[in-house]
């Protein structure tokens, strides 16, 4: 009998859809078994219970931030002992899963997350965090699924509302420095997008050609921009270059960020603040079950 062990978030546990996916699975003779989280220590506990019993397959059920919770967990694990992930997509926007094409239908996903092969992926370290999806820092870490529509078509492409709505909701750009591979940045930042994936903020796409196999992140800065600079500013959000005058996109495998006062950051769409941060990609570092048709990974 194949066993796999199913850590659900304690908010979405009670879905009955859930209930009956995992019934059914039962019936055909799975063995399905339930853990489930209500605090932010029992994801790293249950983890190492799963290790602890040879699980070799885990199951998450949950959003972007139960999915990070897994990543940050199994990264802890020796690797020779870490099990596979697998995502059951329950959040409120999913982007990870969204972009990796892991199915919205919660039978679906339990079928994928049972049948499906598992591959290896990265993840990033930051200082002792990691993520799977998206660091996203400054004005970018305000920018969650539940922000206005307004905010979130920034990071779309939608950047005629930009100037207005920063000026209406005060942000302020953060000054510092930034190493990267090649490469130093120093002055002011509106924006710091850091992806492993390609979507973050309830499916707006930050990073279009990202792969999650390929030992790199996908980096974008943008600096403060004047009104009438907005027309420059959209076409470089719409044409990234390494060479942009207010939107810098690049490649690499680490950097370093270096600011005064501690930078609003999310990982994954998890508050995190801190004055400097390494990033550092660890690749193939987790056996991630996805679909065949999945666009991230280039095998």
């Amino acid at each position: 009998m194949k066993t796999i062990r199913a850590i659900l978030n304690g908010k979405k546990a009670g879905n009955p859809e859930l209930r009956d996916a995992i019934m059914k699975m039962r019936d055909r003779g799975v063995d399905v078994q339930v853990r489930v989280t209500w605090e932010s220590q029992d994801m790293p506990r249950l983890v190492k219970e799963a290790v602890t019993d040879g699980i070799e397959r885990i199951v998450v059920a949950g959003g972007d931030g139960t999915v990070n919770e897994a990543a940050s967990a199994l990264i802890h694990i020796d690797h020779e002992s870490r099990p596979e992930l697998a995502i059951i997509p329950l959040g409120t926007a999913n982007d990870f899963s969204t972009a990796n094409h892991i199915p919205d239908s919660i039978a679906d996903a339990l079928t994928l997350a049972v049948e499906g092969q598992a591959l290896s992926v990265d993840c990033v370290k930051a200082n002792d965090r990691c993520f799977i999806n998206v660091a996203a820092a400054g004005f970018g870490a305000e920018v969650t699924a539940e922000t206005p529509v307004e905010l979130k078509n920034f990071l779309g492409g939608g950047a005629y509302t930009l100037t207005g709505v920063v000026k209406a909701l005060g942000f302020k750009p953060y000054d510092g420095s930034i190493i990267i591979e090649g490469g130093r940045y120093d002055g002011e930042m509106l924006l710091g997008a850091f992806c492993n994936s390609r979507l973050a903020g309830g499916g707006q796409q930050l990073a279009p050609h990202a792969m999650i196999d390929d030992g790199l992140m996908d980096l974008t800065l943008v600096r403060p921009f004047l009104p009438h600079e907005l027309p420059k500013v959209i076409e470089e959000i719409n044409n990234p270059s390494e060479k942009g005058e207010f939107v810098k996109h690049t490649r690499a495998s680490w950097l370093e960020i270096d600011f005064p006062n501690p930078l609003p950051l999310n990982l994954d769409g998890e508050p995190y603040h801190s004055r400097k941060i390494r990033f550092e990609v660890q690749p193939k570092s987790l056996k991630l079950v996805l679909p065949k048709d999945c666009p991230c990974v280039t095998h």
